[in-house]
């Protein structure tokens, strides 16, 4: 885990759009198709019997189907869903290798309260290293250490950097990815001791550009003048990472957050 994200990460219910348009199992598959028609936003909705998730029909659904028939013998009923307390970063492990752009969010009672978009994601993610954070970070130090530091703000050659984590997932490498070729992505958070470039904060971001060949990225760094006997330098040496190359990157297809998020929707059936 990243050090700066050490403190609780964001959950869905914070990043989540509330308001949501929905359509009724009985409505017909011309009325959904003509409401998609004529909507900019939506190519598919959420199927709710009161506020209860039954379903969700895309336009896809609606292709070879009459234009009477009713929607619940259309609409995909093998749903994954998010919850409210979820973690962001999980949702977006699930939108990333699911294909699906929306995740409907439902409570304990499988009501519908709220969905999650791949839009929703990249915010959430483009928030996560801030000045407050990183000054958080430099006063733990400090208190541990007894040492006085300072912070700085710099360009960071890549190839100079200690990873002191391990391994990053795939699939949040694709979302890391598109934010760097958007310009999206938030400042790396480096601490130099003594000289020495330990990468806090930023490592499926750090991947994401190497794949991309990208030789440098902005950074928070914090300055440690003289060299000392640092926790993720111990964590970095003990597990042989010297450089970006030891960084295993994970399938995700070994981490079932998918069939997860399905059974919050059948535990309830």
């Amino acid at each position: 885990m990243d050090v700066v994200s050490g403190e609780s990460k964001p959950q869905v219910s914070e990043y989540m759009t509330r308001d949501v348009v929905t359509v009724s199992p009985d409505a017909t598959v011309r009325d959904v198709a003509t409401r998609i028609a004529e909507s900019d936003e939506h190519s598919g909705f959420p199927v709710c019997d009161r506020r209860r998730v039954e379903g969700f029909v895309s336009a896809r659904d609606l292709l070879l189907s009459d234009d009477d028939e009713p929607i619940f013998k259309v609409m995909t009923t093998d749903l994954i869903v998010a919850h409210p307390q979820m973690k962001v970063t999980d949702a977006a492990r699930v939108i990333l290798r699911s294909g699906i752009q929306k995740l409907p969010v439902v409570d304990d009672a499988g009501n519908l309260v709220g969905i999650i978009s791949n839009a929703d994601v990249i915010r959430s993610q483009i928030e996560r290293a801030t000045p407050e954070k990183v000054g958080k970070l430099m006063r733990t130090l400090e208190n541990i250490h007894g040492i006085e530091l300072h912070e700085e703000r710099r360009t960071v050659p890549l190839a100079e950097l200690t990873p002191t984590q391990g391994r990053v997932y795939a699939d949040e490498l694709e979302g890391r990815r598109y934010e760097l070729e958007h310009g999206l992505a938030e400042p790396l958070v480096v601490i130099d001791n003594g000289g020495t470039l330990l990468l806090a904060d930023g490592h499926h971001r750090v991947m994401a550009a190497d794949r991309l060949e990208i030789d440098e990225m902005d950074a928070y760094v914090i300055v440690i003048d003289r060299k000392i006997d640092l926790g993720m330098a111990r964590t970095a040496e003990k597990e042989d990472l010297r450089t970006l190359a030891d960084v295993d990157i994970v399938d995700y297809a070994r981490h079932p957050l998918v069939e997860t998020t399905k059974r919050l929707q059948s535990g309830r059936e």
